[in-house]
């Protein structure tokens, strides 16, 4: 577009800025034109730094209930029963955070909510250690739980909302990395603090991170993609002058001609008005069900393997404890490999391409697996590994994926709906598990987590849509 062309255009001036004569659609256009022209520079890696340092203390935070369980049921004489409800009330808090968030996101902003969950868990862990029993623990755990919940998909929507099409999939998933990796390392921290100094101590150590929320406030800017949406357009051209302005200033070089911006109508059938109505309608209704059923599957097969392989190699192949544990811990790592994998890989193979073929070769490995009926504790050990490849692989890339098929105005919501199918798969996939290994039949175990997967990839094959290398605005009218 020239410059000349640019003046000649209504509503446009010759920077491809908005003259405030447009309306919502045609601004939150302009500025993803305006956000397609951007070189990735320092300005969006300290913006992923921020709010990946949220999430990484947010999955911190997620573990931390497994280490402090045993000095918990010794000092409070815990039932099964009390020990189960410790385990799951953080899993349920999460499904309902996932859902409250979305809605609370596309309302009031991304940064907001994202803020707000962080000094939320931060005040629960400070209020956990003054619980002398397990009942306002519990209490305090599901709350914790609503704000882990709805922090990591609302993270995932900002995150997108400020990232061009061209390697989107890399620089988000890079992002996507920081949640396994505080999972780790609460695991590492939490191994050596809780014997050391108790379960207390290493609560109040997880209370700090909260002030992150202040941090957000003063260097992590509102969504302009939300802000225009929301007819807050001054503040939303605005934030993106000064977005702009921090990268010219950054790279020395003056940025190119944004691309001209022509709003899509929204779809007939969608209603363009947000909420649960259109999500749930048109076309948006079926990539919510797509989606939902891909985050149910993967999280399902997913957690159906790494809750439950601490104990079988410890009752049915008889391993010590540690040894368990260290086999346990080698699959995580080959997990956390696959992520890696396919962030590297993504943009190049496509969202769809990448699932599908995925979950298809995590069914083949746990088939393969289930047939032998695990004949070895080294044999589970390779093929679980292998699938744990693939299988997390498959489910970072639907943090990546879930944004893209849905319009700023509903986007966050979306993102909450895959955040609570995946949770619903976090609590059923262990249950499942459980049940069927209470029978003794191993094989059947991995045959029954090779069959979901099958539905997964069979379901990604068949109804889910490409998005590699298009802009927000293009996928999600």
């Amino acid at each position: 577009m020239t410059i000349d062309a640019a003046r000649d255009t209504p509503g446009r001036r010759d920077d491809g800025r908005s003259d405030g004569t447009g309306d919502s659609a045609a601004l939150a256009a302009a500025i993803g034109a305006r956000f397609e022209r951007l070189p990735l520079c320092r300005w969006q890696v300290m913006v992923r730094l921020v709010v990946g340092a949220v999430t990484f203390f947010e999955a911190f935070d997620q573990l931390l209930i497994a280490y402090a369980l045993p000095e918990l049921r010794d000092e409070w004489h815990l039932g099964t029963s009390q020990v189960t409800a410790l385990m799951t009330v953080g899993s349920v808090g999460m499904l309902i955070g996932a859902l409250v968030s979305g809605r609370l996101a596309d309302r009031i902003g991304r940064v907001k909510v994202i803020a707000g969950c962080i000094a939320l868990s931060g005040l629960c862990n400070l209020a956990l250690t003054l619980c002398t029993s397990p009942e306002p623990f519990m209490a305090l755990r599901f709350v914790q739980g609503m704000a882990i919940g709805g922090e990591v998909p609302i993270a995932a929507t900002f995150i997108a909302e400020i990232t061009r099409a061209h390697q989107r999939g890399r620089f988000v998933l890079l992002y996507e990395l920081v949640f396994p990796a505080g999972l780790t390392a609460g695991a590492l921290l939490a191994a050596w603090l809780v014997p050391l100094l108790g379960w207390r101590w290493m609560f109040g150590l997880a209370a700090v991170p909260g002030v992150l929320c202040f941090a957000l406030a003063r260097w992590v800017p509102e969504s302009p993609r939300w802000l225009a949406d929301h007819g807050r357009h001054e503040e939303a051209r605005a934030t993106m002058a000064s977005i702009e302005e921090k990268v010219e200033k950054i790279t020395g070089a003056p940025l190119p001609d944004p691309a001209p911006a022509r709003p899509v109508p929204a779809p007939a059938g969608s209603g363009g008005t947000g909420g649960l109505r259109e999500l749930l309608s048109g076309r948006y209704g079926r990539r919510t069900l797509v989606i939902g059923a891909l985050w149910f599957t993967g999280y399902f097969a997913n957690y159906g393997i790494t809750s439950w392989l601490p104990t079988i190699y410890e009752d049915h192949f008889g391993l010590d404890l540690s040894t368990a544990l260290l086999y346990s811990t080698v699959t995580s790592c080959a997990g956390l490999a696959g992520c890696l994998l396919v962030a590297l890989t993504v943009d190049r193979a496509g969202r769809r391409a990448t699932v599908t073929w995925c979950m298809a070769a995590a069914a083949l490995c746990l088939l393969l697996l289930g047939l032998t009926g695990g004949d070895s504790a080294g044999g589970v050990l390779a093929w679980t590994s292998l699938a744990a490849v693939f299988l997390f692989g498959s489910n970072i890339c639907l943090y990546l994926y879930t944004p893209e098929l849905f319009p700023t105005r509903i986007r966050a919501l979306g993102s909450s709906v895959g955040g609570a199918m995946n949770r619903l798969g976090v609590i059923l996939g262990p249950i499942v598990v459980g049940a069927i290994y209470a029978g003794g039949a191993v094989g059947t175990v991995f045959v029954t987590l090779a069959v979901v997967a099958v539905a997964g990839s069979l379901t990604a094959a068949a109804w889910a849509e490409e998005t590699s290398g298009r802009a927000l605005e293009d996928v999600a009218p």
